[in-house]
């Protein structure tokens, strides 16, 4: 069933946007199929260009002028491309363009074990340029899967006890890895009672068609003579090869060798 938004009327008389999806579910490296429709109104009108895009709710933090870090959200378009040109629209007449909108590598899952992620906020919007000015469309949702091997690793830390807390998206950068997009998803899990050390784990995810780095940031439960602390640490999985390898054996010995040298554990 496709999902239907309509744009706001351009001016009094003029025309207005539909846009339906065709199928709403998609995986990162997936492509979104739907169509646009421009309805005329009661004028004659100069339609510019017509284009689809992808945009997400991200967390932005800065510091004021004391030091103190402030967040607010920021709606960010990762993805556009152009899908008509410039034409007349006729009075009550209907201009369908069909779509393909590819989905980036790198966009952020929103579904999770069959739910939707709360907090997640990231779909398609549309842009119609006329007579010098942008009309946007409210956000038509898309449901992301996760690719096979971040199903795997989502799996692989369910396996071992951990339980999914939440999901947000930050804007920065996270060096030494692919990541080409403004922004980052961090995924949090409760820390279940075998890793005592630690009080919340955060998994991103930065695919390309190839591979993909995997960043963990394990946050330290406070002692009574120290204070809590991030530490990150990456590696990186083949998309292609996911089966061979025993990934919640990996993620346990990995996590107990690092925790193991700092007597988390």
């Amino acid at each position: 069933m496709g999902f239907k938004k309509l744009l706001a009327s351009l001016g009094a008389g003029g025309a207005s946007v539909e846009t339906e999806l065709a199928q709403a579910d998609v995986v990162p490296g997936g492509v979104v199929h739907g169509e646009v429709r421009v309805q005329g109104g009661s004028v004659e009108q100069r339609i510019q260009g017509l284009s689809v895009g992808l945009q997400a709710r991200v967390e932005v933090e800065r510091r004021d002028a004391q030091g103190n870090e402030t967040e607010h959200h920021q709606n960010i378009e990762f993805h556009r491309e152009q899908i008509g040109g410039e034409f007349v629209l006729l009075p009550e007449a209907v201009h369908s363009v069909p779509f393909a909108l590819e989905i980036p590598w790198e966009t952020p899952v929103t579904m999770f074990l069959g739910r939707h992620l709360t907090g997640m906020n990231v779909g398609v919007s549309t842009e119609l340029q006329i007579a010098r000015a942008v009309d946007k469309g409210d956000l038509d949702p898309v449901n992301v899967h996760p690719l096979p091997a971040q199903q795997a690793l989502l799996d692989a830390f369910g396996q071992l006890g951990f339980a999914f807390k939440g999901a947000d998206l930050e804007k920065g950068r996270l060096h030494h890895t692919r990541q080409r997009l403004p922004f980052y998803q961090e995924i949090e899990f409760r820390v279940p009672s075998q890793y005592r050390g630690l009080s919340e784990v955060e998994l991103t995810f930065v695919a390309d068609a190839d591979a993909m780095d995997v960043v963990l940031e394990m946050d330290k439960k406070p002692g009574l003579f120290s204070t809590g602390s991030d530490t990150h640490r990456s590696f990186t999985m083949g998309m292609h090869a996911v089966e061979q390898t025993d990934w919640a054996a990996y993620l346990h010995g990995w996590l107990a060798e690092v925790g193991g040298k700092r007597n988390w554990f």
